[in-house]
């Protein structure tokens, strides 16, 4: 299962106490901010697509949308997700729980802007009931992100 996968990265680093798991579903934004008790827009949604045949990540802030003229612009492409047999087996996680933790070889993890505007965000962590709640610092280190980018609407002030 790929939560266990999150939490032996995170048992590898000493951060496997802060990984949460709840008796509810956290699979959508609206439903981990329940779980939580937080704002959605904290709720660190990944998105998983795929960009010339190879799979990316897109850690976002709940509270957004893809913008599709800014997401052709820095990939190239038009944004095509990937569909949920295709995050397994490509990504390694569920959808649901989709995380930037522990994932496959090959897929290439990018932070949206969006999130920047908090101090701390919860991403899941590979299951539809999980989350940990970290800082930018703390997801630019755990995630081996490649690069910020913006690429989201309807979060600017």
């Amino acid at each position: 299962m790929s939560i266990e996968k999150v939490r032996q990265y995170f048992r590898s680093v000493g951060m496997e106490e802060r990984v949460m798991e709840f008796p509810v579903s956290s699979a959508t934004v609206e439903l981990a901010a329940q779980a939580l008790g937080c704002e959605p827009c904290r709720i660190a949604k990944t998105l998983s697509f795929s960009v010339g045949g190879s799979p990316i990540l897109v850690v976002t802030a709940g509270d957004t949308k893809i913008d599709n003229a800014k997401y052709k612009a820095r990939f190239g492409a038009k944004a095509k997700m990937l569909t949920p047999e295709e995050a397994v087996t490509l990504i390694g996680h569920a959808v649901g729980g989709v995380c930037p933790f522990a994932v496959n070889e090959g897929v290439t993890v990018y932070l949206d802007e969006s999130m920047k505007r908090f101090p701390t965000v919860f991403p899941a962590c590979g299951s539809s009931n999980s989350a940990i709640e970290m800082t930018m610092e703390d997801l630019e280190k755990h995630s081996d992100f490649a690069a910020w980018v913006d690429v989201c609407k309807g979060w600017e002030p």
